[in-house]
């Protein structure tokens, strides 16, 4: 077996052991908030966050802290550890 081939099998393996990739938080959120018809706008409004933390949260480029977790549960009626629990997932298998 070539080193290539052998490269190339262990990636195959690799992703056979994780069928699944963990979601971005912001890709749930957006989907929640078009679900409901608000726009990101009205969702800061509504938990008081500044416009431009939820849009770098639904772009990936800011983590969902415990604070945040909250103000999101309460508004959305989830749990803080539902949105935490989905951002550890998401950075863990980011890498």
């Amino acid at each position: 077996m070539s080193e290539g081939s052998k490269v190339s099998m262990e990636v195959e393996m690799e992703d056979k052991k994780r069928p699944y990739r963990a979601i971005q938080p912001g890709e749930i959120l957006k989907e929640e908030l078009d679900a409901r018809g608000w726009t990101q706008g009205d969702f800061a409004e509504i938990t008081g966050k500044p416009l431009q933390s939820i849009n770098a949260i639904i772009a990936g480029k800011k983590t969902i802290i415990p604070e945040t977790a909250i103000l999101f549960s309460e508004t959305l009626g989830t749990s803080p550890e539902f949105w935490l629990n989905l951002e550890d997932s998401y950075r863990k298998d980011k890498g």
